[in-house]
């Protein structure tokens, strides 16, 4: 390999490293674990065959994705809780203090409901819902069928509802 093949490799991975990022804090809830992951998933990226590879992009989110698939059930098996929030809070520019209030009442419920998903179902779900990703690249990537990855995401959707209604009707 040569010097410019090595800087061609760390520019590209270079250019998506902010998405595998997202990804992977997105199903861990750790910015540090997500680091980690990304780092993982470079070291991957450097010894595979890229010749191979057909889409770059689809196979760095496919490995970040089973990093973390992989860490999340391990953690499970550990049975480790947290210490503490598992996700940083976003930067809010908002200027109305009660317009941020209300986002950030919103931006914990949601996190506290995406915790109780199992892993496998919140991967699919955030990789469709935030990401926009087609069922057959979340199937790729949590290693399930196309119809599967459509019922985690279908799941996950309506335990989101059931949450929501619940928190609604409780006083």
């Amino acid at each position: 390999m040569t010097v410019a093949d090595l800087e061609d490799t760390a520019e590209f991975f270079t250019s998506i490293r902010h998405l595998l990022f997202a990804v992977a804090r997105r199903m861990l809830h750790s910015t540090a674990e997500a680091e980690d992951i990304v780092q993982d998933a470079w070291l991957r990226w450097q010894c595979c065959d890229r010749d191979a590879v057909r889409n770059p992009t689809a196979f760095l989110l496919t490995t970040t994705t089973r990093l973390c698939l992989n860490e999340l059930q391990s953690a499970h098996c550990r049975r480790e809780t947290p210490l503490g929030p598992w996700l940083p809070e976003p930067v809010d520019t908002a200027a109305d203090p009660a317009l941020r209030a209300e986002r950030a009442d919103a931006l914990a419920a949601t996190r506290m409901v995406l915790a109780k998903l199992p892993p496998t179902e919140r991967s699919a779900y955030v990789l469709r819902e935030a990401f926009d990703y087609p069922y057959r690249l979340i199937a790729q990537s949590v290693g399930v069928s196309e119809p599967n990855a459509r019922q985690l995401v279908s799941r996950a959707r309506k335990h989101l509802t059931a949450e929501r209604v619940a928190s609604a009707t409780c006083p």
